[in-house]
């Protein structure tokens, strides 16, 4: 008889507890793989940066790109070079922890992203949202920083019944929301078509019957091609929620401009 094969599924993204189960403190898989993520981000930069000279080499010479990288095509791209620099620590925050954090999902052994459940995403789409929040109402005050934000000037007065709940929703509602499901999703179907393509490898190779171990070699061909994909995804997702963020701080400073 045939081995029976078993895809991925929401399951993987809620495995049992290994640490201090029953406890607030209970450490799962996932929460074990987004510390591990973290440790290695801050020892990343704390090595990169731990005696920084003049013409960098090495580790520094890559801390230092990828910092220029956030410094000068999302900070001072959208805020300019005054603003940039001052939000350039929470964005940078931004951009390398979902980045780290992704990475995960394609390192053998570990092969998930703790941005795959939602708990992280929430996290720093609520950084995001405070910030660019704050932002707004310390240079407009809180009544004229909101009125900014969802009264349109120039239309009808009519037409307010209909527009201010839109921008209300839209500024104050679906920004967290949707930094937040962007990334999730988009790791977490990332994780399943992975899993989907590698454990159909292992089927065909070891457990199939010998008719359709072939179909392995495809199913092989197809995960490796798709793991290039998600890099590429990897750091859209840590670009794309930087770059947002720094996009929503810039309409909080501007939001008289609206």
């Amino acid at each position: 008889m045939a081995a029976e094969f078993h895809p991925p599924s929401l399951s993987d993204f809620f495995p049992p507890a290994i640490l201090f189960e029953g406890t607030p403190f209970e450490l799962d898989r996932l929460m074990l793989v987004r510390i591990l993520m973290t440790v290695v981000l801050i020892a990343f930069f704390a090595l990169a940066m731990r005696s920084p000279k003049i013409v960098p080499r090495g580790i520094q010479n890559i801390g230092e790109i990828a910092l220029g990288f956030v410094k000068d095509q999302i900070a001072n791209e959208v805020l300019g070079k005054e603003q940039g620099k001052r939000f350039l620590p929470v964005i940078a925050t931004i951009f390398f922890a979902v980045l780290f954090l992704n990475v995960s999902g394609i390192i053998p052994f570990i092969n998930i992203s703790s941005n795959a459940r939602v708990g992280m995403p929430i996290v720093l789409a609520a950084l995001a949202y405070v910030v660019f929040n704050y932002v707004g109402i310390k240079k407009y005050g809180f009544f004229k920083y909101v009125k900014s934000s969802i009264v349109v000037p120039g239309v009808p007065i009519a037409m307010h019944v209909l527009l201010i709940p839109i921008e209300f929703i839209s500024t104050f509602i679906l920004r967290p929301f949707t930094l937040t499901v962007r990334l999730m999703a988009n790791m977490l179907a990332g994780h399943i078509m992975l899993v989907l393509f590698f454990s159909a490898t292992q089927f065909f190779f070891f457990e199939a019957a010998a008719g359709m171990k072939v179909f392995g070699i495809f199913s092989l061909v197809a995960g490796f091609g798709f793991t290039l994909f998600e890099m590429l995804v990897i750091f859209l997702q840590a670009y794309v929620f930087a770059l947002l963020t720094a996009v929503y701080i810039d309409l909080a400073l501007h939001a008289d401009s609206h």
